[in-house]
């Protein structure tokens, strides 16, 4: 079915999120300085490596454009309604540079995206047009021009979880299904494209469930199928076409642990009738009736060298050279063994070997799904179960060396809270996929840009993650689905690490209490606490002739923590492996899930929630960070708590609930200690929030704090200075300070910077749950609140924004931008932002300009 062409998205890296201000103006540039990311769940199909160097995959509901060279994420296509399953660039036969790329989702799409630019990606807007037809999710997608000539025209085949594959034609602006071919109750894995050695007629390999690869040849507007390929004995994963020289290869791979490389090349009536009594392989010949050209098609080899079903296998890809395109013989294939291995024949006899291994690295890795080679070969990635790449690059020396080098990484499933460290030096974030992450600034030797990069997994859990809060520089405590807190500090390995890819000098970072650090962490077998590890505790290696099995760490290194010295970021196996951070305590007290925590700025007391149904299990527990006791049970609201926010003054503690009501709690200071009491609420009386109230945050002089809820409103509350008010005088004179603020949609997510604008207005960060960031400053007006408090100034563009709620927002609490030197009197603030579409992003913003 035909859409019409429509703009599509701008990049990442200095796309620029602008809006109107009150005089019609257009105000300065949102940037996105980083995004975190990871492919998606899905099978063989979700990446694909162009030759203008950009890795296209699919992110949630995403296709994001990254640049493995450069480090950075260039622009994120967004259009589908749902999982992106697969990925393709559409491959021209004269080896160009693709222009187009076409995605396949569980929205039961496909769409097409073209960029008509002639720079790079970020300065241009792309083209989208929508392919519809399936009723099931799409799962596999493949796509060829039709010829080299100007204005081509695309042919696409896809297939679904509807058991059919759909040929699509795509000339000019419009485009069409051509062909439904039908499968009955199976199902097709993967489809491929290509065209019959020396003609222009199209080939289309299938493979699925019933372990045979179907061949289609396109005779009379028609595919037909011509021939079965037997062999695999079990679901064929993936399949792909080669054309080399004169002759067309089809490389498949199946969950029976093999590859198989089948030939097809033009049959000669010379040949066939001459008599030849040496051993050959049996062919498959059929005949193109449109040209009366006969083919033969011949099982070239089986390659045995994985231990677990193979997921995926990709060809080199061709090159031109001397004005001929070549296509080096060399596969690439991922396979659920952790192991990606690189297969090319032997010179002398042809025979197909195993040149390269890469890969069993050790952790919560469960295989791989798919692999590609960059377009020269000298790079390739694999994508793992959990979506995290690894990439290896190939030595200048010794080309069969393969070292891992630095990629992209993120969260694989939803995203649940961010924070900046109180030096504002790095964000870690927790999401549902049981992960707590740290990326930090970078800048790479004899270079000015700075790239952010995963530098450390702090913990690897066993219950979804929810919730956590900066203790200090080094110090956070956590929440999941468990009933437990826990507390984690960095280990004497991760600071040296820090310290070397920041550029941070060590006497900033180290204390005395340092020299008692552990050097790393370990997660024991069937353990879901980090325990420290020393550095007697160490792996010690035995001598030549003797072998040592004393500890733990040499009977299972593959498990342990090894030390390490980073001075670029770590790769995905030492991530998963040698980053954790020890987790020094745990708190008890809550009956369910914690939910929400929070901790003071002097880093004395913590906050948390857990989920409720009932008043008694809705309490807000007070912990000491010294003595690590429960202080204090503060009991209010009926329903879970949300967020918890103190007072930057630290007087302070602002609870929200999915009661529809807040609660404001006054420390008075005691000779036991800080004592929390109810000084303010809102009730069914006074509540002017309909519907749960997501978040809150607090102005940076303490006097008034932000709610948001999900009846859309965004409200200030607050009076001329809470701290100076007469005890018992404030249950009545907190109130709204603004006008009510409509933010069209349900809003999930606020945080209002610690640094003001020049003129002295607030700067507040409102979050969507259709995924959108909205800026806002606000001053006020006068006694009575009014509409015209509020200014909106910045929204981010489609692809600044999450395609999913955001889940939580957070200013750096300085000026600057980290890894930069700008921290005095900046023009720039960055803002973290995490969404349940799996990304955590951040954002440079002109303060001078809101």
């Amino acid at each position: 079915m035909a859409a019409p062409w429509r703009r599509g998205v701008v990049a990442m890296g200095t796309a620029c999120g602008r809006a109107r201000g009150r005089r019609g103006k257009m105000a300065a540039p949102v940037s996105v300085c980083h995004v975190a990311c990871c492919a998606n769940r899905a099978g063989g199909g979700a990446v694909s490596w162009g030759r203008r160097g950009l890795l296209a995959f699919g992110s949630c509901r995403d296709v994001v454009l990254y640049q493995p060279a450069a480090r950075r994420t260039v622009a994120a296509l967004r259009g589908h309604t749902g999982r992106v399953n697969c990925v393709r660039w559409v491959r021209r036969r004269d080896g160009a540079t693709e222009t187009e790329l076409v995605s396949g989702g569980s929205d039961k799409q496909l769409i097409l995206w073209e960029w008509s630019g002639t720079g790079v990606w970020n300065d241009q807007l792309v083209k989208s047009i929508t392919l519809e037809g399936h009723t099931e999710a799409v799962c596999a997608v493949d796509a060829v021009y039709q010829s080299d000539e100007p204005d081509l025209d695309v042919l696409i085949a896809s297939a679904a979880s509807d058991s059919t594959v759909r040929i699509w034609s795509r000339h000019g602006s419009e485009a069409k299904c051509i062909e439904i071919l039908q499968f009955g109750n199976g199902f097709v894995m993967d489809v491929s494209l290509s065209f019959l050695p020396g003609s222009s007629v199209p080939i289309l390999a299938c493979g699925g469930d019933d372990c045979k690869i179907h061949l289609f040849i396109q005779q009379n507007s028609q595919f037909q199928k011509t021939l079965i390929l037997p062999g695999h004995e079990d679901w064929i994963r993936g399949i792909e076409w080669a054309v080399c020289d004169e002759d067309l290869f089809l490389a498949s791979c199946a969950q029976d642990c093999l590859i198989r490389i089948w030939k097809v090349c033009m049959k000669s009536k010379e040949s066939s009738e001459t008599e030849d009594y040496s051993i050959r392989l049996k062919e498959n010949v059929f005949t193109v009736k449109d040209t009366g050209t006969t083919y033969a098609v011949t099982l070239e080899s089986v390659l045995a060298g994985h231990e677990n079903w193979v997921y995926a296998v990709h060809w080199q890809p061709s090159f031109s050279k001397g004005g001929s395109i070549q296509q080096p013989m060399r596969i690439l294939s991922a396979s659920m063994d952790k192991t990606v291995i690189l297969w090319e024949p032997d010179k002398e006899s042809g025979v197909w070997l195993e040149q390269v291994r890469v890969g069993e690295v050790g952790g919560n890795t469960l295989g791989f799904f798919d692999c590609q080679f960059s377009p020269d070969g000298s790079m390739i990635i694999a994508h793992a179960f959990h979506g995290a790449f690894h990439l290896w690059k190939q030595s200048s020396v010794n080309k069969k060396e393969w070292t891992p080098d630095v990629v992209i990484s993120g969260h694989f499933n939803s995203a649940e809270d961010v924070k900046w460290d109180p030096e504002g030096e790095f964000i870690i974030s927790v999401g549902s996929d049981q992960t707590t992450r740290l990326f930090a600034p970078w800048r790479r030797e004899h270079e000015t840009e700075v790239t952010w990069h995963e530098i450390a997994r702090p913990q690897v859990h066993g219950y979804d993650m929810r919730c956590l809060a900066m203790i200090s520089r080094f110090q956070f405590v956590s929440g999941a689905d468990e009933k437990v807190l826990r507390v984690f500090r960095a280990p004497k390995n991760f600071i040296e690490n820090f310290s070397n890819i920041t550029g941070i000098p060590m006497e900033k970072l180290y204390s005395q209490q340092s020299s008692d650090l552990p050097e790393g962490a370990t997660v024991p077998a069937l353990g879901l606490s980090n325990k420290a590890v020393f550095e007697g505790d160490m792996p010690v290696q035995p001598a030549e002739d003797e072998e040592t099995f004393n500890t733990i760490s040499n009977q299972y290194p593959e498990i342990y923590f090894q030390p390490l010295i980073l001075t670029e970021p770590p790769p995905e196996d030492h991530l998963l492996q040698n980053t954790l951070w020890p987790e020094i305590q745990k708190l008890y007290g809550h009956g369910y899930e914690i939910f929400c925590v929070a901790c003071n700025n002097s880093n004395t007391l913590i906050a948390s929630a857990c989920k409720a149904s009932k008043k008694e299990h809705a309490a807000i527990i007070l912990w000491s960070t010294t003595s690590w006791k429960k202080l204090q049970s503060l009991s209010f609201h009926n329903l879970t708590v949300t967020q918890l926010a103190f007072s930057p003054n630290d007087q302070f503690l602002l609870a929200v609930s999915r009661d529809r009501n807040w609660s404001l709690w006054r420390k008075q200071d005691s000779e036991s200690g800080p004592v929390f009491s109810c000084c303010a609420y809102t009730d069914k009386n006074t509540a002017v929030h309909s519907r749960i109230i997501w978040s809150c945050d607090w102005t940076p002089d303490s006097k008034y704090f932000v709610t948001g809820s999900r009846d859309k409103k965004v409200i200030i509350w607050g009076q001329c200075d809470l701290s100076m008010t007469a005890e018992g005088n404030m249950l009545d004179s907190i109130k709204p300070c603004s006008a009510v603020l409509d933010a069209r949609d349900s809003v999930t997510a606020v945080s209002i910077s610690r640094v003001l604008t020049p003129d002295g207005r607030y700067i507040v960060a409102v979050g969507l749950e259709n995924g959108n960031i909205i800026l806002y400053t606000w001053k006020q007006s006068g006694q009575e609140p009014a509409l015209a408090d509020w200014t909106k100034c910045a929204e981010m563009d489609n692809s600044q924004s999450h395609a999913l709620a955001v889940k939580r927002l957070c200013w750096r609490h300085h000026e600057g931008r980290a890894g930069h030197n700008d921290q005095k009197n900046s023009e720039w603030l960055q803002l973290a932002s995490c969404g349940a579409d799996h990304c955590v992003k951040i954002f440079n913003v002109n303060r001078f300009a809101l």
